[in-house]
């Protein structure tokens, strides 16, 4: 198993606490993936085809809040 961590735009406080275990939703473009924390709190960026997740779980480790708005990092235990 590896770690790994993905960065997530949440737009409101509060949906979201350091701890709280998450399922997401891929979704396809033409040419990357998105993932969404289910249900529809937090959006991830494009991530190329061949970084595809290999989970759809996973447990938020960081909520941080900048002049962008705030983003939740989520860490995944993918099998290697």
């Amino acid at each position: 198993m590896s770690l790994r961590q993905i960065e997530f735009k949440m737009e409101r406080p509060g949906l979201l606490k350091e701890g709280d275990h998450v399922t997401v939703t891929e979704g396809v473009l033409p040419s990357n993936y998105y993932y969404t924390i289910n249900p529809s709190l937090a959006m991830s960026p494009n991530i190329p085809i061949r970084q595809r997740l290999k989970v759809s779980e996973g447990d938020v480790v960081e909520i941080v809040r900048n002049q962008r708005g705030y983003y939740v990092t989520v860490a995944f235990n993918e099998p290697d």
